[in-house]
């Protein structure tokens, strides 16, 4: 089920809330992981057995923790955290190992088998890993409620695409919250907000970026290209960026605060700042549960810059299972490292707009190789983007825009980062929990109206990382 389809928006969403609010307090979260089951049976009734059998493994996982110390403590950590691997990486990678070990040794090694990927299993999974991991630290005590540790894993606002919400973050939440008036505004204000960045910006430039990358990468031409790249870099912003404003409001109107996940990335001076401001909760997971536990920066500039790559390298892995998301993450893995050595000097001392649109090109240039229907395909769209050509007569930029595409693109590019700079109110008003004024309920409605018309008359179309 998706946050922007009819069935949500009309049916379950306002069946919950209303439940919700008349039922006594232990029968809220009842209705909360009920709903939740339901909203993942609806889109994947198969897997619904792995979500629970994996919420299972890490409720016995952290019970069997709990009273052992030493080396036996460790070996039940690294038991239960190996098994969440290895049903991530059945479901996830075996095509793409099989694929592998088949090309480097000219026969099928692995058999082959159509394994299709499970809806949200990268995100729930790591949620259990980061429960079971601090529970061995000792940050945390064990949840001794199976029903409260299967909310927190499944819980729907952020169940398929995230923010990964940390145990830590909503321990104290899960036994006790207020649903106040001012909180349930401020949900449907983000929810709202998060919708209108889907519906009406990031759907209109993904069915521009689906036509432009349809296109033969070698018969692009420079200015289509470039038209390309720029029309997928605003959908995966809105896209995603969309899809965290809603579960933070869908949080907040049941009495949950979820951590931020964007900070406006576009803004960002260089490629490190851009990852402290892009997918936040992912970038923090990776931190705190693979960097510092291969040693961080404490062990010498070699081995933070090893560090660095495999943490870059496991986040292209966690993209996707393919060659073309292990070159993103290379690609981003090289460019840390040059930010750390050679370019160190020069990006602190240069203008702050010259910072920015170096980092600004390095993402779109990111964004080519995510998106390229394949690595080949996308090195020839990069190149198309360097090297100046003329392109296909039949495939000029005017065709792939019109009037309607270059307002919302005009639009686009004001909101992702530049007006708030410029308008720090503006901003403020955006996210902040005062009740909205006049203008601002009248522009929530206008905008959650042409949602719906838009939903009404539109296509289907998931959000992007919901394949991840």
């Amino acid at each position: 089920m998706l946050f922007s389809s009819l069935v949500f928006l009309w049916i379950f969403l306002p069946v919950v809330l209303v439940l919700y609010r008349f039922l006594p307090g232990r029968g809220k979260n009842a209705l909360l992981l009920a709903a939740s089951l339901f909203f993942y049976a609806w889109g994947e009734p198969v897997y619904i057995l792995l979500m629970l059998g994996s919420i299972t493994l890490n409720y016995l996982g952290g019970l069997a923790l709990a009273p052992l110390s030493g080396r036996r403590r460790a070996l039940v950590l690294a038991a239960v955290v190996a098994t969440n691997l290895l049903l991530l990486g059945y479901y996830k990678y075996y095509g793409f190992a099989a694929d592998t070990l088949a090309g480097l040794f000219g026969r099928q090694v692995l058999p082959m088998r159509d394994i299709a990927l499970p809806l949200g299993i990268s995100f729930y999974t790591f949620q259990s890993m980061s429960y079971v991991i601090d529970l061995y630290r000792r940050r945390i005590e064990p949840q001794k409620s199976w029903f409260l540790l299967a909310l927190y894993i499944s819980f729907f606002p952020q169940l398929v695409a995230g923010p990964i919400v940390r145990y830590t973050d909503v321990e104290a939440q899960l036994r006790r919250r207020t649903v106040t008036t001012e909180g349930f505004a401020f949900g449907v204000k983000r929810f709202l907000y998060g919708l209108s960045k889907k519906v009406i910006l990031a759907n209109c430039f993904a069915a521009k970026a689906d036509e432009v990358f349809a296109l033969a990468p070698d018969q692009v031409g420079t200015a289509l290209a470039w038209l390309g790249a720029l029309y997928y870099g605003l959908q995966i912003y809105y896209d995603f960026s969309g899809y965290s404003d809603m579960a933070i409001g869908l949080g907040a109107m049941f009495g949950f605060t979820f951590p931020e996940n964007f900070d406006y990335p576009y803004l960002s001076a260089s490629i490190g700042e851009f990852w402290r401001r892009w997918h936040m909760t992912l970038s923090s997971w990776f931190k705190e549960y693979l960097y510092i536990p291969l040693g961080g920066n404490r062990k010498g500039q070699l081995r933070t810059l090893f560090n660095v790559c495999v943490v870059f390298l496991a986040t292209g892995l966690w993209h996707g299972a393919n060659w073309q998301f292990v070159a993103w993450g290379a690609w981003y893995a090289l460019l840390q490292v040059l930010e750390r050595t050679v370019l160190k000097k020069p990006l602190e001392k240069a203008p702050r707009p010259l910072a920015r649109a170096y980092t600004l090109l390095c993402v779109l240039f990111g964004w080519v190789i995510f998106r390229a229907p394949g690595l080949r395909a996308g090195l020839l769209w990069l190149k198309a983007m360097v090297i100046p050509a003329a392109g296909f007569a039949a495939w000029p930029v005017s065709r792939f825009i019109d009037g309607r595409t270059l307002v919302l693109l005009a639009v686009g590019l004001l909101l992702c980062g530049p007006a708030q700079a410029l308008w720090p109110r503006f901003k403020a008003a955006l996210y902040d929990r005062k009740p909205a004024g006049r203008a601002q309920t009248a522009l929530l409605l206008a905008l959650g109206f042409a949602c719906l018309v838009l939903l009404v008359s539109g296509t289907y179309n998931p959000f992007i990382y919901f394949r991840f």
